[in-house]
């Protein structure tokens, strides 16, 4: 589970829908972190933090691309 953090390049190349399902992955992967967590078996504890760090970035960018700050990538066909 040692995945590295989403950077807003990365999220910049993704469209709408690849967004929302790196979102529902990346929320996903935190309730297990935080079930984890409560358990006891969490080892890295850093991992939540990044997870609600890239949820952050997720978020962000919808919301600049909502309001036309950021435009999606096109999809040429």
């Amino acid at each position: 589970m040692a995945e590295k953090a989403l950077t807003t390049s990365d999220l910049d190349a993704m469209d709408d829908a690849q967004l929302s399902k790196e979102l529902e992955k990346a929320k996903a992967e935190l309730f297990n972190l935080r079930f984890a967590q409560a358990v006891g078996s969490l080892e890295d504890h850093g991992r939540m933090k990044t997870v609600r760090r890239d949820i952050a970035r997720i978020y962000t960018i919808a919301r600049e691309r909502e309001l036309g700050y950021r435009t999606a990538p096109s999809t040429e066909e």
